[in-house]
């Protein structure tokens, strides 16, 4: 995947003194998918973020919990990934990504663990390299926060999920690079993708769940206007 060239960004544009609310045109429905207006109101503060961003690796989590013997939950996350981000605060239903992650970098902290994930059992990190996500609408659903529905890819099955994203902030660093933050989640349930492991527990219940929870905490850098 060919990423964006960084480059030093303009400076946050100071809102406007009394700004008119604004409501966001609504993506194209999918065959048989119902449509259902916002609740929240578009922040006119948002406008000056339009455009193209990328992921911060060292600020940012890309993870996963699960429950795990039916008392515990582990949790891991994916050490490497690439992104395109488009985000567009005039109209959230422009906005864009796509995420791809590595299977081989999970890890839980723990060797063992990390080597049964990457194995036939779940990922198959050597035959399927990689996860994908990729947006296909978004739509704003309450004050700061939108929902992005996309295809998420994983072991060549491709399925629609819904990811809920919050807002959190917008600052201009130390070096003038403006960045943003979202925090998201979806829960998925493995075995639709094809991670189908079933060992049992003596009292009956599953080893590992199917449930999985994704979690997506954010910072993105804004890439060159130019």
């Amino acid at each position: 995947m060919n990423l964006f060239t960084r480059a030093s960004s303009l400076r946050r544009e100071a809102p406007p003194t009394a700004p008119a609310p604004t409501t966001p045109a609504l993506p194209q429905r999918r065959p048989g998918q119902q449509q259902s207006a916002p609740t929240g109101v578009l922040d006119p503060s948002l406008a000056p973020l339009t455009g193209e961003w990328v992921v911060d690796p060292a600020h940012s989590r890309i993870g996963f919990s699960v429950r795990h013997a039916l008392v515990t939950t582990v949790r891991g996350s994916f050490a490497e990934f690439e992104s395109r981000l488009y985000f567009d605060g005039r109209d959230p239903s422009r906005s864009r990504a796509e995420i791809v992650l590595h299977t081989a970098s999970v890890d839980t902290g723990v060797e063992q663990r990390d080597a049964h994930l990457v194995g036939r059992d779940f990922l198959d990190a050597r035959s399927y390299p990689q996860m994908r996500f990729v947006s296909t609408a978004v739509r704003l659903v309450g004050n700061d926060v939108y929902r992005m529905t996309g295809d998420l890819t994983i072991k060549k099955v491709t399925r629609p999920v819904d990811l809920e994203l919050t807002y959190i902030g917008h600052v201009t660093d130390a070096f003038g690079d403006e960045r943003v933050g979202f925090d998201g989640t979806t829960t998925i349930n493995r075995s639709e993708w094809g991670l189908t492991y079933d060992q049992r527990l003596a009292e009956g219940g599953a080893m590992v769940s199917e449930k999985v929870r994704l979690q997506f905490d954010i910072a993105a850098i804004r890439m060159s206007r130019g």
